[in-house]
C-alpha cells in the first residue's frame, strides 16, 4: 500500500465552491509542507495454494509478520511505515481481503485510522496476483499486496489512474524468489512511487510558470507539443500534463474524438516547442486565449503551496468548465439553425467565454456531417474572427 500524509491539509477542499482559487481561505499548504509518504508490501497466499519451500521458510522467519485467516495468509514483505503503524495497516487489509472487497489488479483507495502523527491517511492498496505455474493450476490466488499511504486528499480518486499504472510496474520485479531483488530493485522502485506518480503536474508548473497557458490551450485543442534540449524526465512529465489536461476521451460519442484528431492532424497550425535550455523555458508557436489566462494564477497558486492534489483538482475543474461550454455551444448552434436570436445569443457566449476559438473547432469536427450546423459555425467563425481583429 501507498500511504501519506501532509500536515495541516484542508482535505475537504472543493475548488467549485471557491469564487478566487488565490483567496487566502484556501489553507493547508505552506510554501515548505512537511509530507509522509509511506509504502508496504506484503504476499499474499490464498488458502488452496501449495507453498512453495521458499514461501514456507519466508512465512517462519516472518511468523510475528504474518496475519493468518481461514482462507488466505498476509506476510509483511517490506514497509517504510512506523513499526506501530504497520500492524494496523495489516489487520485493516485483512478484514477487507476477508470480506471480498479487494479484487486482484484493481486499485482501490480508502482512509484508514493509524498510528501516524496529525491525521487519518488516503491509502491506496492493490493486490498483484502472480502467473500460476502449470505444476500449480489449481493455486488460489498468490500474488503480493503493494499499498502507498497519502494524506486524506488520495481517497478522491486523484491519481487512481496513474498509481495504477506504476504499481503494474513491479509484476516483472515481484517473479522471483523471496524477492531477492528487495534490495536493488523493489525497494526503490516503492520509494520513488509518490514523486513518479502525483508530483509530475506540480514539476511541469514550477518549470513553465505563467507559459502554463500555452500548454493549457494546447491540450483543448490537440496541439503537438514538442520540448528539446531536456531530460526524458521532463519531456514525459510534459506529455503527461497534456494527457491529463486534454479531452481526448471525455466526449459523448466515441466518433468525436477521432474526428477531431483527425481534423487537427489535417489543420496547418505548428506544433508548440518548449525550448529547455534556457532558464526559464523559452516557447515557440504560442497560442493561448482569455479562458487559458485565467486559470493561470489558479496552477501558480497551488504550486506555491506545493499541493499536487489541489493542482490536479483544478486541472479538472478547468476540464469540466471547457466542457461544459461545449455542451453549451452545442445547443446553442442547434436552436440557431431554427432562430436568429439564438444566433446571436450563440455570438454573445462565445464572445464572453474567452475559449471561442478551441469550442468551434470542437464543434465544427463534431457536426461535419452536419451541412447546416456547418454554416452555423462558420458564420460563428466569422464573428470570432472580426471580434479579435476589433
Amino acid at each position: 500500500m501507498f500511504t501519506s500524509q501532509t500536515s495541516s491539509f484542508q482535505d475537504s477542499i472543493d475548488v467549485e465552491d471557491r469564487d478566487e482559487f488565490d483567496s487566502e481561505e484556501i489553507t493547508g499548504y505552506s510554501q515548505k509542507t512537511q509530507l509522509y509518504c509511506y509504502y508496504t508490501i506484503y504476499l499474499y497466499q490464498g488458502s488452496r495454494s501449495e507453498a512453495s519451500e521458499e514461501n514456507v521458510a519466508w512465512n517462519q522467519r516472518r511468523a510475528d509478520s504474518t496475519t493468518t485467516q481461514e482462507d488466505f495468509s498476509l506476510t509483511l514483505v517490506d514497509s517504510s511505515l512506523p513499526s506501530e503503524a504497520e500492524p494496523e495497516l495489516r489487520t485493516y487489509i485483512s478484514r477487507r481481503l476477508s470480506k471480498g472487497a479487494l479484487l486482484g489488479g484493481m486499485g482501490n483507495i480508502a482512509t484508514v485510522e493509524l498510528s501516524i502523527p496529525e491525521q487519518a491517511v488516503g491509502c491506496y492498496c492493490c493486490l498483484l496476483e502472480q502467473e500460476k505455474s502449470p505444476e500449480q493450476p489449481d493455486a488460489d490466488g498468490n500474488g503480493y499486496f503493494t499499498q502507498k499511504n497519502e494524506q486524506r486528499s488520495l481517497t478522491r480518486n486523484t491519481f487512481r489512474l496513474e498509481l495504477d499504472k506504476y504499481v503494474q510496474g513491479l509484476h516483472s520485479s515481484l517473479q522471483t524468489p523471496e524477492l531477492q531483488n528487495l534490495e536493488t530493485e523493489v525497494r526503490p522502485y516503492l520509494s520513488r512511487w509518490y514523486e513518479e506518480s502525483v508530483m509530475h503536474i506540480y514539476r511541469v508548473v514550477q518549470l513553465v510558470q505563467n507559459n502554463i497557458t500555452f500548454l493549457l490551450h494546447a491540450a483543448l485543442s490537440h496541439t503537438h507539443v514538442e520540448v528539446i534540449n531536456s531530460d526524458e524526465k521532463t519531456k514525459a512529465d510534459v506529455s503527461r500534463f497534456i494527457k491529463a489536461a486534454s479531452l481526448q476521451g471525455l466526449s459523448q460519442q466515441d466518433t468525436t474524438t477521432a474526428s477531431l484528431c483527425k481534423a487537427m492532424s489535417e489543420d496547418t497550425q505548428s506544433d508548440l516547442v518548449i525550448n529547455c535550455s534556457t532558464s526559464p523555458p523559452t516557447f515557440t508557436n504560442t497560442v493561448t486565449n482569455r479562458f487559458c489566462d485565467e486559470w493561470i494564477q489558479a496552477f501558480l497558486n497551488a504550486a506555491e503551496r506545493c499541493n499536487p492534489f489541489l493542482l490536479r483538482q483544478i486541472l479538472e475543474n478547468f476540464k469540466l468548465k471547457a466542457i461544459q461550454d461545449m455542451n453549451s455551444l452545442k445547443r446553442f448552434v442547434r436552436q440557431a439553425e431554427m432562430s436568429h436570436y439564438a444566433l446571436f445569443r450563440c455570438c454573445q457566449f462565445l464572445q464572453a467565454c474567452g475559449n471561442g476559438d478551441v469550442l468551434l473547432q470542437n464543434a465544427r469536427a463534431e457536426h461535419s456531417d452536419l451541412p447546416e450546423a456547418c454554416n452555423i459555425i462558420t458564420v460563428l467563425e466569422e464573428f470570432l474572427s472580426e471580434q479579435n481583429q476589433a
